[in-house]
């Protein structure tokens, strides 16, 4: 069993490597498509934010008509209510972000908020209490997390005018990082030849 535990890993990780460098130019693609739609949700995120707004209306509506449709099949089984409400919930959230976008943009905006303030103060909290054993990196977490406050803070103090923005913004920048790092990953993967297939050992 020892010995052909990490046989399996090489074999899985080969067979990774080998598929990533068959289809390198499938990621390449992704990838700049993901960099280009980044550049346009920041030089147009009042659109951005729009969209995602709609976007996850939708999501709702559909998860919530979904879990109806399910809940009323299985009604028999225990916490029929509770799942009645879950997709009740659901479907009138999908409604009102997609009759009201601004306003849903505005609930999102507030959820973002508590998102860099829970993740800030985790960072901070993180840092503080592992600074001995993560050496010099503490200082870089204990940044990471004071950014995560500030940019909760002008977002909060924006309101609701940032609601047309931020949303928006950060979406484009995730998706260019994301769309970097796997054109990145493409470009190393062409570059690399492709790995010999492991034959696992008997054991």
């Amino acid at each position: 069993m020892s010995t052909s535990q990490p046989t399996d890993i090489d074999r899985l990780q080969a067979d990774f490597a080998k598929s990533l460098h068959d289809r390198w130019s499938l990621f390449l693609i992704e990838g700049i498509v993901l960099v280009i739609l980044g550049f346009l949700a920041i030089l147009l995120p009042p659109l951005a934010t729009l969209g995602i707004t709609i976007v996850i209306g939708w999501l709702f509506l559909l998860s919530g008509i979904m879990g109806l449709v399910t809940t009323f099949w299985a009604r028999q089984a225990p916490g029929f209510w509770w799942s009645l409400l879950s997709a009740l919930l659901g479907i009138g959230a999908g409604i009102l972000l997609l009759a009201r976008p601004v306003t849903g943009a505005v609930s999102l905006t507030l959820v973002l908020i508590a998102f860099f303030i829970v993740e800030g103060v985790v960072s901070i909290m993180y840092a503080l209490d592992h600074r001995q054993q993560l050496s010099q990196r503490w200082g870089w977490m204990l940044l990471s997390g004071i950014i995560d406050l500030i940019l909760a803070a002008m977002i909060f103090a924006g309101l609701p005018g940032t609601a047309a923005w931020a949303l928006g913004l950060l979406v484009g920048i995730n998706m260019i990082f994301g769309g970097s790092a796997l054109i990145a990953m493409a470009l190393a993967a062409r570059r690399e030849s492709p790995p010999a297939k492991t034959t696992p050992r008997p054991t």
